[in-house]
């Protein structure tokens, strides 16, 4: 027994070290200045360049125009773009990407915590950096993300990576950015007399008094002098003075409603609906009292027989016709490996009504507004950073991405991955 053990670690070590050669180190600090010349560059703000040029230096936009205006002698590199588009760097919202690895192996699971309200609890310090499927999406454009946790009523909070970083210290763009609440579930389904009946859990109002009750305590808290800390209200500080943004998960319409009403009654400045599936109901009210939305992702079964066999598709247009400020993310089934999709969720909204740059802005600077980095990164602007992709063809569709090119803050980043290592692999063997 112990001969195999033995043989088994060997196994596991040289599996190990094999893989371990084609891990690859973060794109080296941008020195100097660089300019992308001739492609064709989406903003991010719903604006679009022709025959466009992208210029940088150490890292930071300093030209953005028409490719006749930039003089290529100013640079120390010139990168040909022409016949490519350029994007800002996709942002995924409300991801455990980092936090898990291989679903199936519970040491590989970080994103829960045990506890019920855990505002203290930071998604961002658990981020694996080494993870084998971040490579797999930022080889889709996909540059940063929001690093979120799951479970509980108030499952901790969440934080803003960047994936390409030796640790996640380097990775971290903000340690915490909002808090995250789980709406407790309204009604539940069961059947009588062979029919089908929707019924008020009778643990509703439970729950929803002892959230209630933990605001209350939270914002008298945060109105104290802070000579004794509690870390929970602690972390629910920032809440009520607009630094952090409070992420409500909820898709029903009720509970809609009922997490707008939690907003007034605690003066929060900033709310976001994660999920929001019946969100296009309630659009009036989310937009009159400022509230944005992380939509359901677009590749889905509606949730109702009742419901249009189209609608996932068609909820981005209908919050954009609405003026509901809006982004794309990915949470469900898989959510880690499929990440590496979300272009594509928004290639999906165009087909179903939305505007091109409109559907970009959904993944670049409507996604950062929400998160509270528009400052620095969403949009191809002067003075944000040098967060940038290149695709050979249109990066919302899945038949012509093929991202060349991808910088975080300038430095170059390698688009290699597994999944192409063994395409490599296995094409030699079979061509």
């Amino acid at each position: 027994m112990k001969h195999y053990s033995i043989q088994l670690l060997i196994l596991l070590f040289c599996s190990g070290f094999v893989f371990a050669q084609d891990q690859v180190s973060p794109g080296a600090k941008h020195e100097g200045k660089t300019l992308l010349l001739g492609g064709t560059a989406h903003l991010g703000n719903g604006d679009v360049i022709q025959d466009a040029a992208i210029g940088y230096e150490n890292g930071v936009i300093t030209f953005v125009g028409s490719s006749l205006k930039a003089k290529s002698a100013d640079y120390d590199e010139v990168i040909d773009t022409k016949g490519k588009h350029i994007y800002p760097g996709f942002i995924t919202a409300n991801s455990t990407l980092g936090l898990q690895e291989i679903g199936a192996v519970r040491a590989t699971r970080d994103q829960y915590e045990i506890g019920t309200f855990r505002p203290n609890v930071r998604a961002i310090i658990a981020f694996n950096t080494e993870s084998d499927i971040t490579p797999t999406v930022r080889s889709n454009g996909v540059l940063i993300g929001q690093i979120t946790p799951r479970g509980g009523v108030i499952s901790g909070s969440s934080g803003i990576a960047q994936f390409d970083a030796w640790n996640w210290e380097d990775a971290a763009m903000e340690m915490t950015d909002g808090v995250h609440m789980n709406w407790p579930r309204m009604h539940h389904l069961h059947t009588q007399q062979g029919k089908p009946v929707i019924e008020l859990r009778k643990t509703y109002e439970q729950q929803l008094h002892e959230i209630q009750r933990f605001f209350r305590e939270s914002k008298a808290y945060s109105k104290g002098n802070g000579a004794i800390k509690d870390l929970k209200y602690e972390a629910m500080r920032g809440l009520f003075d607009g630094e952090l943004c409070l992420y409500v998960h909820a898709n029903d319409y009720k509970q809609l409603v009922e997490a707008v009403q939690l907003k007034r009654d605690f003066e929060i400045p900033r709310m976001c609906i994660v999920g929001g599936y019946d969100s296009w109901m309630a659009a009036d009210l989310l937009r009159d009292n400022k509230v944005s939305v992380m939509l359901y992702r677009t590749h889905e079964l509606p949730d109702y027989d009742e419901d249009d066999v189209n609608l996932p598709y068609k909820l981005p247009k209908l919050l954009s016709d609405e003026g509901v400020l809006f982004c794309l993310q990915n949470s469900g089934d898989m959510e880690q490996m499929g990440t590496r999709n979300l272009p594509f969720y928004a290639g999906t909204a165009v087909a179903y009504g939305l505007t091109y740059e409109q559907a970009v802005m959904s993944i670049t600077l409507n996604a950062a507004k929400i998160l509270g980095i528009d400052d620095r990164v969403g949009s191809l602007e002067v003075g944000k950073q040098a967060t940038i992709v290149v695709s050979d063809g249109d990066a919302l569709d899945m038949r012509t991405n093929n991202i060349v090119f991808a910088c975080i803050t300038g430095r170059v980043i390698d688009l290699d991955n597994r999944h192409k290592l063994l395409y490599r692999k296995y094409r030699s063997k079979y061509q």
